[in-house]
C-alpha cells in the first residue's frame, strides 16, 4: 500500500541531496550526525507512522465488520485502535512538516564549474646593469 506522505517527503530529500536514498543511507552511516541523518530520521518515523495508520485502519475494519458480534471488550478495542490512528497521523503530519521545512531552508548548491589551473604570471623583464 502505498504511503504518500512518505514517498513525497523521500522524493523531495532525493531532489535535495541528487542521489537515490540507498546511497544517502549509506552516506549517512558513515558521516557523523548532520542534516542528511536528521531528514532521513524524519522520513522513516514518517514512514513507521503511515504503516501504522494502515495497521490500525485495517485492525478497525476487521473489529467493526458488520457480521461480527460485539462483546465486552470490542469497545475498548475499537476506542484503542482510533487512538493510535490519531497518534499516527500527529506523528506522521508534524514530522513531515518538520522535514519539509528543512527541506525549504535548504538548497542544492550548484555544482562547481571547473576552474582553469591558475597559471603564475611570468617574471617581469629585468635589465642587466653593468658597472
Amino acid at each position: 500500500m502505498p504511503h504518500p506522505v512518505a514517498d513525497q517527503l523521500a522524493e523531495r530529500i532525493e531532489s535535495l541531496y541528487g542521489r537515490p536514498r540507498a546511497e544517502l543511507a549509506a552516506i549517512a552511516t558513515t558521516d557523523r550526525p548532520n542534516m542528511l541523518v536528521t531528514l532521513l530520521d524524519a522520513l522513516t518515523t514518517v514512514e513507521l507512522a503511515e504503516k501504522n495508520i494502515q495497521f490500525q485502519r485495517e485492525r478497525l475494519l476487521q473489529l467493526a465488520d458488520q457480521g461480527r458480534d460485539i462483546g465486552p471488550a470490542t469497545p475498548g478495542h475499537l476506542l484503542d485502535c482510533s487512538r493510535r490512528i490519531a497518534e499516527s497521523v500527529a506523528t506522521r503530519d508534524s514530522q513531515a512538516r518538520f522535514a519539509s521545512a528543512v527541506i525549504q531552508s535548504l538548497y542544492r548548491a550548484p555544482v562547481p564549474a571547473a576552474t582553469p589551473v591558475a597559471q603564475k604570471p611570468a617574471p617581469a623583464a629585468t635589465t642587466a646593469r653593468t658597472r
